[in-house]
């Protein structure tokens, strides 16, 4: 499966964005989709994740209440509804599929970036 990740840019702490993970093949709706992201210096960090079904959601501690996955797959594409952004969400958010482990991975198949800038 080929990912590509969009919907990122610069916003005012408070706001939102909803980033948008496009997904190919016709298989997609047996894979679990999540949403990591890393800041600079920092490693790569688990947001988000779904399960093939969208039964089971997961979510890190940061961003429990503010941020929401969901799936669509009629149209191959997993979201990140992000809501009172604050400037530590600043970083580059990937999306990413698995099949078979579970939406808290490990995690096969990345696609590339997008940035999201929180300004305070």
């Amino acid at each position: 499966v080929q990912l590509q990740a969009s919907g990122g840019g610069l916003v005012q702490a408070g706001g939102s964005l909803r980033l948008t993970c496009a997904a190919s093949g016709r298989t997609f709706s047996s894979y679990a989709m999540g949403w990591f992201r890393q800041a600079p210096g920092n490693e790569r960090e688990f947001v988000a994740g779904m399960s093939w079904s969208g039964g089971s959601t997961y979510y890190s501690d940061s961003v429990k209440g503010r941020f929401t996955i969901s799936r669509d797959n009629a149209k191959n594409t997993v979201y990140l509804q992000m809501n009172s952004l604050k400037p530590e969400d600043t970083a580059v958010y990937y999306c990413a599929a698995e099949k078979g482990a579970g939406p808290l991975g490990p995690y096969d198949y990345w696609g590339q970036g997008t940035l999201v800038t929180v300004s305070s």
